[in-house]
């Protein structure tokens, strides 16, 4: 009998865009798991969406002196496109802007305050005198008291994982003017948390089966003690209280995204004319509720997720599973959007087959401990396992009986080794079955894989080129059980790889795509015509992928400060400067500023530079680095303001992930050309310089389109 699944995936904010570790920490998981069980007969509903309410957007806005919506509206259309193209089969992928969504979250809302489960509370919160206003968690960043790492936000911290009150933090500052804030006093709602501390742990007395990092993040925080949370903010954008008195306050994002699973549900009800029909999964006992999200997101939908559904209706099912993932790291540091380091899903998918991305990120999964992408991987597991192992069997033995005999010639007497191929395929199909009922999708890979394997060794043992020319029936019986094992590997991949195990099964002459999980085990049909086979995959050359990165990539732009201003003792035109990078140290640089700035003006003045650009002896002074700064076409020069960001800090843009290169030759730096826009932001590629999230822009008025050197 079928089973009702529920696959609530986390929501991605709507203020970036996505990157491989949001792929591999829960969206690729989730798609395998519910292509698998769409497979197996099961009803499915998986749905997620752009989270769009909260600081992370405003921020953003901020930033890029626009308006949330816009931010929001740009990045939902690109996230879905994403999600698309890579094939993560979203039964409805919405947002958490629309109408029914702020329904639904206002109605859970008063019906918690209604019945005592939601508080007002005065409270101390950090106020910025600067600018004039309350800072939620994620306008203030500062030292984690944890694990002592800088650049912690207010409600978290990326780098150890502990959430925090933004009182904890240490050298805590504005994250918007830089300024230091201060407490005072203001109201706020708060959902009663601690009140469903007995239930959460009666409820999870069973949940056994659990990752052992899910069960362990969850029951620290219930032997730390429950406490109630604020569950409004001091901000603008997101969904208006329904309270009298707290008009100018809005829902907090973590309250407001996690009740989008129900919410999406009622919307894709809504959309297949049947407006009940979400109730199949919600109030149905038997349906089973998975929840795919990474690991900083554990407490949302272990504790807070299922305290609310218990307040709010004990009808709708919790969760039955929550088979989080660990972090996906580049060069050993978690993937960032907000520190913009990772591998951008957009540019990836400009480079590489969909099924290439999917099969890396699969066998190199993060389920139980980080795991690092490195790109000499990435072309190894491609050439030799998905190139070399798997898409070269499929590729040999559909060549070769295509080319001999244009269709699936008939088996005869099968001998020991075939029915040990036969008996390969059931065990295969078990053990992959198994392992994605548990969760398990690298033990699944990894059992279809060895199967590939096996065919390989099946082939090459029964050399059919051979049996060809002295026994044409052992040839066919060869081929069609060669063919048997690539059905069987196309069905049990296809939730792995959608695309490519489509083309195979196409081209085993099935007119119709793969519809069920035992299509693995189907009989072949004697005399069925072979589609002419094509390669799936293709090699990969590392150096080709180096070569192909972003040229901004290879950039290593820093603040500096100006400290020393010296006439150039040799140039009327040049300056020589000694300017500050923080924990880089000091440094001497040359610069033809003389014409454009006295000395008085410049020093002092906060600056962006190229720090890796290679040494060079300008008249007789070595400068090691050049400072940037805009040119335009009345020959207006403008050096780039940094505004008060720290000495040493990165400079970067969204999307490229910073690679720099030890010694950039100029050449190179010329092949990331940037400029001045209308707004006066400087810009690669339409896209702003940042710092930390600030953009950096001229110091000057200058004319659009100003080159920047």
């Amino acid at each position: 009998m079928a089973e009702k699944i529920f696959i609530g995936v986390a929501w991605p904010y709507a203020n970036g865009s996505l990157h491989l570790g949001h792929i591999a920490g829960c969206y690729l998981p989730a798609d395998i798991f519910a292509r698998f069980n769409r497979l197996k007969g099961n009803d499915v509903l998986m749905v997620s969406g752009s989270d769009e309410h909260g600081t992370p957007i405003t921020i953003t806005a901020d930033k890029e002196k626009t308006t949330p919506q816009t931010i929001v509206d740009r990045y939902n259309t690109e996230q879905t496109e994403n999600m698309r193209t890579l094939g993560i089969s979203f039964d409805l992928f919405t947002r958490t802007t629309t109408t029914n969504h702020e329904t639904v979250v206002q109605e859970i809302f008063l019906n918690l305050y209604q019945k005592d489960l939601i508080k007002k509370k005065s409270i101390d919160a950090l106020y910025c005198p600067t600018c004039a206003r309350f800072l939620p968690d994620r306008y203030v960043e500062g030292t984690c008291p944890h694990c002592k790492k800088d650049g912690a936000r207010g409600d978290q911290c990326d780098n150890c994982g502990k959430l925090l009150d933004t009182f904890e933090l240490i050298n805590v500052r504005c994250k918007v003017c830089g300024g230091t804030p201060v407490k005072q006093k203001t109201e706020h709602l708060f959902f009663a948390l601690s009140a469903f501390e007995p239930k959460l742990i009666a409820w999870l007395k069973d949940k056994t089966y659990w990752k052992a990092n899910v069960l362990k993040f969850t029951n620290n925080w219930l032997q730390n003690g429950l406490h109630d949370r604020a569950i409004t903010r001091d901000i603008s954008w997101g969904i208006k209280v329904p309270v009298f008195g707290f008009e100018h306050k809005r829902i907090y994002v973590w309250f407001d995204a996690v009740i989008g699973y129900l919410s999406a549900s009622k919307e894709w009800a809504k959309k297949q004319k049947e407006p009940t029909k979400w109730k199949e999964w919600w109030q149905n006992p038997q349906a089973k509720h998975y929840y795919f999200l990474a690991k900083d997101n554990i407490p949302f939908h272990s504790i807070i997720w299922p305290s609310i559904l218990m307040g709010y209706d004990e009808t709708l099912n919790l969760p039955y599973n929550i088979p989080a993932n660990e972090y996906l790291t580049l060069k050993g540091e978690q993937f960032s959007k907000s520190r913009g380091i990772g591998i951008w899903v957009p540019e990836i998918l400009q480079r590489f087959d969909q099924d290439v991305i999917r099969y890396y990120l699969a066998i190199n999964m993060p389920e139980n401990k980080d795991a690092d992408w490195t790109w000499n991987d990435f072309v190894t597991k491609n050439n030799d396992e998905l190139l070399g192992t798997y898409g070269n069997f499929i590729h040999r033995v559909i060549t070769f009986t295509s080319k001999n005999f244009g269709g699936i010639p008939e088996a005869s007497t099968l001998s020991d080794i075939d029915k040990e191929a036969l008996q390969k395929i059931q065990e295969t199909h078990k053990e992959v079955e198994s392992a994605l009922n548990q969760c398990s999708f690298k033990k699944g890979l990894r059992a279809i894989m060895n199967l590939a394997q096996f065919g390989n060794v099946y082939f090459d043992h029964n050399q059919p080129w051979v049996l060809i020319k002295t026994d044409p029936q052992r040839c066919k019986t060869v081929l069609h059980i060669s063919l048997r094992l690539i059905q069987g590997l196309a069905v049990t991949m296809a939730p792995y790889l959608p695309f490519s195990s489509e083309r195979i099964w196409k081209m085993l002459g099935h007119t119709h795509p793969i519809q069920h999980w035992q299509d693995a085990l189907l009989e072949l049909h004697t005399g069925t015509s072979l589609e002419t086979p094509t390669p799936l995959f293709k090699k990969l050359e590392l150096t080709e992928i180096v070569t192909t990165t972003d040229p901004f990539s290879k950039l290593d732009l820093r603040v500096a400060k100006i400290l020393e201003v010296a006439d150039h003792p040799q140039a009327d035109k040049l300056y020589v400067m000694q300017v500050d990078l923080g924990p880089l140290g000091k440094r001497t640089i040359v610069a033809g500023m003389k014409p454009h700035y006295p000395k008085e003006e410049i020093t002092g003045k906060s600056i962006v530079m190229v720090i890796n650009l290679k040494p060079a002896v300008i008249r007789g002074v070595e400068s090691k680095g050049m400072l940037l700064a805009a040119t335009d076409v009345d020959h207006v020069v403008s050096l780039l303001d940094p505004k008060d960001c720290t000495p040493g800090a990165e400079v970067g843009v969204d999307g490229i992930a910073r690679e720099p290169a030890p010694i950039l030759e100029f050449d190179a730096f010329k092949l990331a050309p940037m400029e001045i826009d209308a707004k006066g932001n400087a810009v690669y590629n339409g896209k702003p310089l940042k710092i930390k999230g600030i953009i950096v822009t001229s110091d000057r008025a200058v004319k659009e389109g100003a080159k920047i050197s």
